[in-house]
This record gives C-alpha cells, sequence and structure tokens, in this order.
C-alpha cells in the first residue's frame, strides 16, 4: 500500500466513527448520516494530498456541513418544483428522468446565482422564468425599474460566464 492509501486509511480508521456519531446526532437518521459520512470521506479521498491534512476533524467537519447545507437546499428546491407542479391547472407528471433532469437545471441555476443578491435573483427569475415585466417587478421588489433591469443582466451575465 503505497503512502497516500496509508493515510487514506488511517484517516478514515481514526475519524469516520466519530464524523458519523456526529452526523447522526445532527440529522437523526442512521442512514442519512453513513451516506453523509461516505461522501465527505470520497471528497477527502479526491483531495491532491491527503497527507497534507493537519486538522482532519476541523476538514471532516467543514466538508459535512457544506454537504447537509447542499442536501437541505436541495431537498427545498425539489419541495418548491413539486409544489408548483401540483398547482399546474392541468397537473403534468413528468417521469423520474424528467424530474431528475429538472432538478439538475434549477440546481444548477441557483447555483449560477448564488453570488447575486437575493433582489437580483428574484428579479432574474420573476423575468425569466415568470415572464414577468420589469415594471411589475419593480413594484414587487420595491425598486424602480432600471434597477430591475440591471439585476437581470447581472443573472444573465452569472448565467453567460458559464457559457462561455
Amino acid at each position: 500500500m503505497d503512502i497516500r492509501n496509508q493515510s487514506l486509511h488511517r484517516l478514515f480508521g481514526e475519524h469516520h466513527g466519530w464524523l458519523f456519531e456526529r452526523l447522526r446526532q445532527r440529522l437523526a437518521c442512521r442512514h442519512d448520516a453513513a451516506d453523509m459520512a461516505a461522501e465527505t470521506f470520497a471528497q477527502v479521498v479526491a483531495l491532491p494530498d491527503p497527507n497534507a491534512i493537519r486538522e482532519p476533524r476541523a476538514l471532516l467537519t467543514t466538508i459535512a456541513k457544506r454537504l447537509i447545507f447542499a442536501s437541505w437546499r436541495r431537498r427545498d428546491l425539489e419541495r418548491a418544483y413539486l409544489e408548483t407542479l401540483a398547482t399546474e391547472e392541468h397537473p403534468l407528471a413528468p417521469s423520474e428522468e424528467e424530474r431528475y433532469l429538472v432538478m439538475e437545471t434549477l440546481l444548477e441555476v441557483d447555483r449560477l446565482l448564488g453570488g447575486l443578491s437575493s433582489k437580483a435573483r428574484a428579479a432574474f427569475l420573476f423575468s425569466q422564468v415568470d415572464g414577468r415585466t420589469h415594471a411589475s417587478i419593480a413594484e414587487e421588489l420595491g425598486v424602480s425599474v432600471t434597477r430591475v433591469h440591471q439585476y437581470v443582466v447581472q443573472g444573465l451575465k452569472a448565467c453567460y460566464r458559464v457559457e462561455s
């Protein structure tokens, strides 16, 4: 076994039980805790030099917290998506594959717009998803129509950066 694998093996052996227990307490579900611990260690394995880790528990905690927040965000987006489907006049019944693709797209848009202010995100989504006019968005957000235009441009730029 090479040094990298020895280091990873030691890290896992010394800290997996501790991390799993912390996650189990926080998530209140053994299965979710096991999945989250596995994903945390998968990210550690992907690091270029696991031997450089000086504070393994701090690193594991940071990675696990990010994963927890991402899973909560995903759950919230999925709930909003399903609620939107349920309120449609003609209810849609997308396949599991279609639902997965929509969720992945929603998560990507959420990530792209993550650097924008809450008003800029709202203005962009109202404009691009709901098809609302800048005037109606301005009224709802309590800003000028010019500011709404600026917000929409910020959103478009955020999405464009990824495409180029």
